[in-house]
C-alpha cells in the first residue's frame, strides 16, 4: 500500500469522518474502497461498451438483419400525411 496525501475542504472531510465511523472504518480505507470501486464500475462500463461496439450493426433477435436505415423508420402512412 501507498500512502497519498490529498486536500479537501472541511465539509467534505466531516463527512468523510462521519461515514467511516458509520462503516466501522478509518477514512483512508473508506477513500481507498471509493477509489476502487469507481475504478471497477469505469472499467466495468467500457468492457461493456468494447462488447456493444464489437457486435455489429445486427439486431439480437437471431436473425442476422440489419437495423433499419432512418428512411425505413420514418417511412410510415401517418407520417406523410402532415
Amino acid at each position: 500500500m501507498k500512502n497519498v496525501t490529498i486536500t479537501v475542504d472541511e465539509e467534505t472531510l466531516q463527512w468523510a469522518r462521519m461515514e467511516a465511523a458509520r462503516r466501522g472504518t478509518s477514512v483512508s480505507r473508506l477513500i481507498g474502497e471509493m477509489l476502487a470501486e469507481h475504478r471497477d464500475k469505469k472499467s466495468a462500463y467500457e468492457r461493456a461498451m468494447e462488447r456493444y461496439f464489437a457486435r455489429g450493426p445486427f439486431r439480437s433477435t437471431g436473425e442476422r438483419k440489419p437495423y433499419p436505415t432512418r428512411e425505413e423508420i420514418y417511412d410510415r402512412e401517418i407520417l406523410r400525411r402532415y
